[in-house]
Order: structure tokens, then sequence, then C-alpha cells
């Protein structure tokens, strides 16, 4: 191996990877059991495809437009490994193959555009939406991830590498990004039919909370993996990541128990994810008390702002915008106030004695991707639907999307119907006349027979 090879940093690294493509199952099960079951199995698929389609589109030009030499001022990154080509097995990034490193950031882009996918839960065609995943990361994700993640001795992306906007492993790239799209796209293919008239409860709190501690373990390997090496900016990491995350359900709960009364499981699984989000941009630039105040402030945020959608008469569906849009936001922003100056970087923020200067730079990220983001995904999602249409039809959205769209239901009642029919149907008794060797049959066994 050449020199600087680090075989530590580089199991750290894959192993990370492996916890990060964790979480695109652990969202669709977290999807899955917020939606009705009639839409559950087009629920868990519309995340499940992003593992396909973003893979294959890393390698073909994904991974070169997002990580290779900036091209045109720090917009995107040139075509000098179209098809990963040009990257030896040994070649280093820092401490590691550039294999792995780009094992790791292939994860982010998979889950990406599976987050918008909970915003238009219940409507969207498959294949439209197929359309709309690959269009959407290759002219949104693709160039604000070299924005945000692709740092060159300040010739990388213009906002991470030239302007110092903080994001350590995505607030703005991945959470905000994907928010803003699907807030485009709940415009673009309006309310679902009944919505704030129908119950639209969901289905199996057990499969969002399943979903939501899979996230949560998984993510462990997004923040920390992001330092890209087994040290100490690792752990920091993965320690504000639990410690947020645990604050912002508190946050959650305590909003919903003054707002409305109850402690709700759902209330905990949002919570915890809104802490994960939240967390994600400032996990290595500020201290575990700032991540108890990060924490607890973006739960009762967030849990104030899926409200937004009733007041505006926007459908998201699975909260998509107040959860990953507000959360990624707002997470970002705080860097601005919390960053210690002496962790990740060396930016301190407005309680740190940085001024407003790091704080101004975080709004203007925050911005920046989230205009882009929502702008592009409406355009895109407006083509497609004037085109092939985006939105199933009235009587199929009523029956439920899964038959009509995969011929599957996630759930076969048909054997619990039969034994319930055989349990209640009346008992059925044979006698046999023992002289004459002819049978009859009763109605139930308290009818008696004549002989």
């Amino acid at each position: 191996m050449p020199s600087g090879f680090s075989g530590g940093d580089t199991a750290f690294v894959l192993i990370s990877a492996a916890l990060v493509m964790l979480m695109t199952p652990g969202l669709a099960f977290f999807y899955g059991g917020m939606v009705r079951v009639k839409s559950t199995l087009n629920m868990l698929i519309m995340s499940f495809i992003a593992l396909g389609i973003v893979t294959v589109l890393w390698v073909l030009y994904g991974y070169t437009l997002s990580f290779g030499p900036d091209s045109f001022h720090g917009l995107i990154g040139d075509f000098s490994m179209l098809g990963m080509r040009n990257i030896g097995m040994n070649q280093l990034s820092g401490t590691i193959p550039v294999f792995a490193f780009a094992a790791f950031q292939l994860m982010f882009a998979v889950i990406t555009p599976a987050l918008i996918s909970g915003a238009i839960a219940d409507r969207a065609k498959f294949s439209a939406w197929a359309l709309f995943l690959t269009l959407w990361v290759t002219i949104v994700y693709f160039p604000v991830a070299h924005w945000v993640f692709m740092f060159d001795n300040g010739h990388g992306g213009w906002l991470g590498d030239r302007l110092h906007v903080l994001d350590f492993a995505g607030g703005t790239a991945v959470h905000l990004n994907a928010g803003m799209a699907g807030l485009a796209l709940c415009l673009v293919l309006g309310k679902r039919i009944g919505f704030k008239r129908d119950p639209m409860r969901p289905h199996s709190l057990p499969l969002v909370m399943l979903g939501s501690g899979l996230l949560w373990f998984g993510w462990f390997g997004f923040n920390a993996g992001s330092a890209l090496a087994a040290n100490g900016l690792a752990g920091l990491a993965f320690m504000n990541t639990q410690i947020a995350t645990g604050a912002a359900m508190i946050g959650w709960l305590a909003f919903e128990k003054i707002k409305h009364g109850s402690f709700t499981t759902l209330g905990a699984a949002s919570g915890a994810v809104t802490g994960l989000v939240a967390i994600t941009p400032a996990c290595a630039f500020i201290s575990p008390l700032g991540s108890i105040g990060l924490g607890l402030v973006c739960g009762a945020l967030c849990a104030w702002a899926i409200s937004l959608k009733y007041r505006f008469g926007f459908d998201d569906s699975l909260d998509v915008v107040g959860v990953h849009a507000v959360g990624g936001a707002s997470g970002a922003l705080l860097i601005g106030l919390l960053s210690t100056g002496h962790a990740g970087s060396n930016y301190a923020g407005l309680f740190y004695g940085g001024g407003f200067t790091q704080l101004g730079r975080q709004a203007l990220g925050v911005a920046v991707v989230g205009v882009y983001s929502f702008v592009l995904a409406y355009i895109i999602g407006k083509v497609i639907d004037r085109t092939m249409g985006f939105r199933v039809s009235e009587d199929v959205e009523v029956a439920g999307i899964d038959m009509a769209e995969h011929a599957e239901s996630a759930y076969d009642f048909s054997a619990v119907g039969a034994a319930l029919s055989r349990a209640l149907a009346p008992a059925t008794v044979v006698a046999k006349d023992e002289a004459t060797g002819t049978e009859a049959v009763a109605a139930d066994a308290g009818t008696k027979v004549e002989a």
C-alpha cells in the first residue's frame, strides 16, 4: 500500500458506509409504518429503489460530478472519472482508498432522495417517482454535494471550501435539500383525497419504532464516519449525535404533552429523527452541552413546524418538511451560534466570541441550497406531471396504491378472514341412523336430528 494508508481508518469508513446503507431500509420501515395499510409496499419500495438507481448513476457520473476536480468556479466536478475510471485500487483520499471514500459518499447520495418520498406518500406513480429520483439526484444532489462536501484547499466547492459554510455530515446537502424538494412535490401533486377530513393515522407504530431505531443506529456511521478517520473528531461526532437525539426526543415529547396532552410513541420516534437531522451538520463543531441545547430547541421547533401544513394547506404526508427541512436548516444555523471554534473548525459562533460572521455564512448556505432544491424540484416535478402524469388516479388512490402499482399487498388477510369465517359459522353435526344406515345433517349442534 502507498505511504499514508491507514488500515484502521479504512476499516472504520467501510463499516460506517455499511451503517449508512442500513439507514435506507430503516427509513423504508419508518415511512412504511406511518402510512395506511393500502400504501405500505409502495412506501417501502420508494425508499428501496434508490439503492438501485442511485448506485448505477453514482458509478456512471455521480461520483465525478460530486467529487471530481472542480471544473467551474466551485459549482461542479469535471468528467475525469466517468464510469469511475482513472481510479486505482490503491489510490488514496487522505488515509483511505478512494473506493472506500466513494462507497461512503454513495450511501449519502442514496438516502437523500429517499427522504423526499415521504412527502408524497399515498398518491404518486412509482414510474414517475423513479424518473424524478433519477433527474433530481443528477441536477440537484450531485452539484450540491460538490458545493458542500468537496474540499481541495480552497479550490473545491464554493460553499464549503471557499465560503466556509460549515456542514459536517449533510444538514444542508442532505436534509434541507431533501426537505425543500419534498415541499415542491407536495405542491405539484396536491393534497391526498380526504386530507384534513379522513383519519390518516399510521397503520403500524411498531414498524415506525423499528425504523427510527435502525436510523438512530445507522446515523453513527453517517456522522462519526464523516470524520473519515478513527480519531477524536469521530468520537466527538458520535457522542454529540447521541446527546442531541436524546434531547430532541425529550423536547418533542414535552411540546406534545403541553400541546396535545399525551406522550406518543410516534412523537418519540419523530423527535429522535429530528435530533439526528439537526445534529448532522453540527456534530463536529459544538460541545456536548451545546448538543443538549440544540436537541431540545430543534425537537420542540420541529414538533411545532409540522402543524404548518395545516395552516398553509400543503399536504406533506409524513412531515418531511417539518422534520428534514426545518431540522436541517435549524441545525445548520445553530452552528453560527454554538460552534466552539476549537473542534472540527476554527470558525467560532456568536456564543463563543465569533460574532455574526459564521451565522451569516450559515444563513447563506441554508438559503442557497433551500431555494435551489425547491425551484429545481418543482420544475422537474411539473414537467413529469405534464408529460406522463405524476399522480395515480382517484380510484387507485382510494382503493390502495399497492395493488395498482405493484400487484401485491403488504399483509395477506385472506387466511385470517377464512379462519374467522370458520370460527363464526354454525357447527355441523352428522347423525347416523344405526338401524337403516342413513345419515342426516343438522344445521348446528343445537338442532335435533330426526331418525
